[in-house]
């Protein structure tokens, strides 16, 4: 627990201290202070009472070693409330923004109370001046200031382990700690929309009966809401503006003790099996670009924590479109980062990140490299490498685009899948052959720098863009909400709304809206990789056509688990098809397919057929009209070996894909013997494909219009 510091005890004591570790660190007897500052040339810690009002006692930290300020206070204890003054030269020209009238965040702070109440005295010059950030504001920001505080990190963990889910065998789910429980019946009112909320038995029973092995959480760093959405109403809801690495966000506690809540999370989401994965933001922070607020990092030291430009230091370079970037070049930013990475690991137990803008985080002088030092460090880490690390594999700057091209023991968010699968299902043409490098595995992006299938998280949604619902609803973003004028959030969606744009009750659109839903996720969960989930469209969730919800919190973004008969037959389909994945292994597999005889067999591990039954020509690939194709995978021919090196087995399976308008007649193989197939799922159909007996070999299976098939083989008829 933080406790409450008792601030009748005056708070005398000054020590020397140590420069190491960063942050404050109670040991038991008292709280060493530590910050970095290389160009600041005084220190001063603030500590305040326990509403975090009113300063009670300034101590000027008495050392510098290796440009890391120090103070050990002996009377200090958990729960103390705490920020700083910086001083140093104002001089934006030369890339020097310190101002000791604002109060500022530590960067290591573990736990951060109180609201931003936003005004100019946040800012460190006069806004509205003529000269704008080159002017000085003298104006206190203390009283609208959150406060780090000190706590004690003991927490009785027990026999806690990291449930190590295989690459291969993952299902992501990704969702918003807030928008995920907020409208959930069976949590109880005060518990809704916090970490302890996700920690309920409804909702861990409903991942688990779902067939989730991984959340993956939207960011939960400390953040910051904008002050021009706050002046509309609105919220930065996804929280992509850290300004705290280290800190559990506060909203989304429900006791006032985030670090405590979030830790019994990810034990009680452990002990059902299931792995936590950070959506983690080091790209950038909320202090924006040269116009933006002094809150932490920039007071500090601002030219050592972020990249400016060259030849003019006023201003920063922006890879995220965000204002800056942070500069991961210098090696005390680069050990903040990993001394956070390590400690999300060693103290709150997660298992593994996804990095935002990832390659933002890789640039060395201007250009992406995938050996720069940030992966060299991460690599030989005898923690971090062996955790979960899946890349956002691009950033806005030039040469950010970098699918394909992350060092091995990387996943990636592979958008080339996304789109892909979209556009086919959609029926657009020529798209039969990278249709099918997609859902292999996309070895052309992954096998050459030795990686699996795994290093492909497969997705068709995310939460940025349209929901899987809306993707098949609307032709067209519909953002207005945002008060941005439409102009927000992406044009080109590859969305199909099936004939009429938004809510309809004709009934012909709604069950073509429904078998495209079905085509998409059975694809996505049964493609070779890791498949991700976004919260909600296993039952129909839908946005209302915003495709850029990022501001808002309310009833547009939260899950609303009054699904409908419709949303409940679906979500049936989707735990229907995740078992069929979680039950076959030949649809996860760990090396990527040879497309040949294996073993000195007849038959291929992966054949690709036309509807004629027979395997494609080389030419067939780039026919424009192609929207029809067959994919069998051989189990037998699998050379993978369990845990204890024993071989994995599996039945084969022939999946058949029909994009097209009109219905397919397709020839069912019969490899030259007495081959019968048994239907295992057809997505023309919304509960489950009618009862039929075994399907023979060299008979046409009535492949229905936009639909997906599985068939299980049979090499002789029961």
């Amino acid at each position: 627990m933080t406790g409450t510091p008792d601030v009748k005890i005056p708070i005398t004591t000054v020590w020397p201290g140590a420069p190491y570790p960063r942050g404050a660190t109670w040991d038991g007897e008292g709280v060493n202070f530590a910050l970095y500052s290389r160009n600041a040339v005084r220190v001063d810690l603030c500590l305040f009472d326990a509403t975090g009002r009113r300063e009670v006692r300034r101590v000027t930290m008495p050392e510098q070693t290796d440009e890391i300020w120090h103070a050990y206070l002996p009377e200090a204890r958990p729960g103390l409330l705490y920020g700083y003054r910086v001083h140093g030269p104002y001089a934006p020209a030369k890339g020097h923004r310190f101002n000791a009238h604002k109060l500022l965040l530590e960067p290591y702070a573990r736990d951060i109370v109180g609201p931003l109440r936003w005004s100019d005295a946040h800012f460190a010059y006069r806004i509205g001046h003529r000269n704008e950030d080159l002017s000085f504001d003298r104006r206190d920001s203390a009283a609208g200031m959150p406060k780090a505080r000190v706590i004690d990190t003991a927490f009785t963990w027990g026999e806690d382990r990291p449930p190590r889910v295989p690459w291969a065998d993952m299902v992501v789910y990704e969702l918003h700690v807030r928008g995920f429980t907020m409208n959930h019946p069976e949590v109880p009112p005060p518990l809704r929309g916090t970490y302890a909320g996700l920690a309920t038995a409804p909702v861990i029973e409903y991942l688990r009966r779902l067939g989730i092995t991984t959340v993956e959480l939207m960011p939960v760093h400390a953040f910051v809401d904008d002050r021009h959405l706050v002046q509309r109403g609105l919220r930065n809801y996804w929280g992509y503006n850290s300004i705290g690495f280290f800190a559990p966000d506060q909203r989304y506690s429900s006791g006032g003790d985030p670090v405590s809540e979030f830790k019994t999370m990810v034990k009680t989401l452990h002990s059902a099996g299931i792995e936590v994965i950070l959506d983690v933001v080091y790209n950038h922070t909320a202090e924006g670009n040269h116009l933006g607020p002094t809150l932490s990092f920039r007071g500090i030291d601002n030219l050592s924590y972020y990249r400016t430009v060259a030849d003019d230091p006023r201003y920063y370079m922006d890879y995220t479109g965000c204002g800056n970037t942070l500069n991961l070049q210098h090696p005390r930013v680069l050990q903040l980062i990993m001394d956070s990475l390590r400690y999300w690991v060693l103290e709150m137990h997660v298992d593994g990140f996804r990095f935002d803008l990832a390659s933002a985080l890789a640039r060395e002088l201007h250009a992406v490299d995938r050996l720069g030092a940030f992966f060299d460090i991460l690599g030989q880490d005898p923690v971090l490498s062996r955790v979960k690390l899946i890349a956002e594999p691009w950033d806005l700057g030039e040469g950010g685009y970098q699918v394909g091209n992350f060092p091995v023991g990387w996943a990636e968010w592979n958008d080339r899948y996304r789109d892909t699968l979209r556009a086919y299902w959609k029926g657009d043409g020529g798209l039969v052959g990278e249709f099918a490098r997609r859902i292999t595995g996309s070895s052309d992006l992954y096998e050459h720098s030795g990686r699996k299938p795994y290093a492909s998280v497969n997705f068709v949604t995310a939460h940025d863009g349209f929901t899987l619902e809306d993707l098949v609803s609307y032709n067209h973003k519909h953002n207005d909400a945002n008060g941005e004028s439409n102009l927000d959030g992406a044009d080109e969606n590859r969305s199909w709304n099936c004939g009429v744009e938004g809510a309809t009750e004709d009934p012909e659109i709604l069950a073509l809206r429904a078998r495209q839903k079905r085509n998409l996720l059975a694809t996505l969960l049964l493609s070779q990789g890791v498949p991700m989930l976004t919260a909600g469209d296993e039952f129909g969730r839908t946005q209302g056509g915003n495709n850029n919800a990022y501001c808002q919190d309310n009833d547009t973004s939260w899950v609303d688990w009054n699904t409908g008969e419709s949303g409940r037959r679906f979500l049936r389909f989707v735990r229907r098809v995740l078992a069929m994945r979680r039950d076959h292994p030949v649809f996860r597999r760990r090396h990527f397919f040879q497309g040949r005889s294996i073993r000195g067999g007849d038959v291929k591990d992966i054949l690709w057929l036309v509807p004629e039954g027979r395997e494609i020509s080389d030419a067939e690939w780039s026919h424009d009209f192609a929207r029809c194709l067959g994919m069998y995978l051989s189990g037998e021919s699998m050379t993978e070996r369990d845990a204890r090196g024993h071989p994995i087995r599996d039945e084969s399976f022939l999946l058949l894909f029909n994009a097209h308008h009109e219905p397919v007649p397709f020839r069912l193989p019969a490899f030259g013997g007495d081959t019968w197939w048994d239907l295992r799922l057809d997505t023309h159909y919304e509960i489950g494909p009618p009862p039929a007996g075994p399907l023979r070999g060299g008979d046409d299976y009535p492949l229905q219009a936009r639909s997906m098939v599985v068939l299980g083989e049979r090499r002789e008829r029961a």
